[in-house]
């Protein structure tokens, strides 16, 4: 799946390769943003666990991929207030990495077509973004399963990581 991805957002990115991670807790939409990504259609998805463990016991292996890391995608379930407090603190703990301390960060909003989905402001403030005094970020309300919002976070993404080059 990922050479395709390549080769979709290939227009958007360029010929020149780079190293964007996509995180976020499980059931945020990574997945599901992928597939629409590279198919167009929605696609009922299970759990993405490669191990059959807690999810919580797989986030600390998320390190192994920061290496060369120029952009983070962070999804997040807009949805979900009990674990919004969650996701801050993996995302915090992810840019206090070193190897990360240059990394652009998009943060998809995600489910907004959800009724009771947080707007991208007060994700904004939920997430303490604007803390983030010496990273360049973004937020992008989106929904995966129309693609509302995908193509203009990865849009941003692509300009800021050209500019940097």
């Amino acid at each position: 799946m990922g050479m395709s991805i390549s080769k979709l957002l290939s227009g958007l990115f360029g010929k020149k390769e780079m190293r964007i991670l996509m995180v976020g807790l499980d059931a945020a939409g990574k997945t599901t943003i992928l597939y629409k990504l590279k198919l167009g259609e929605i696609v009922t998805t299970i759990p993405t666990i490669g191990f059959n463990v807690e999810t919580d016991k797989i986030r600390p292996l998320w390190r192994h991929y920061f290496q060369n890391t120029q952009g983070i995608i962070f999804v997040v379930d807009s949805n979900d207030r009990e674990r919004v407090s969650e996701a801050r603190e993996e995302l915090q703990r992810m840019l206090n990495e070193d190897e990360l301390r240059d990394a652009l960060l998009l943060v998809f909003a995600n489910k907004q077509d959800l009724p009771n989905a947080m707007n991208a402001s007060e994700i904004t403030d939920k997430l303490g973004l604007h803390g983030l005094r010496q990273r360049t970020w973004f937020i992008q309300a989106a929904c995966a399963t129309s693609g509302d919002g995908l193509y203009e976070g990865l849009e941003w993404l692509s300009s800021n990581i050209k500019r940097r080059v």
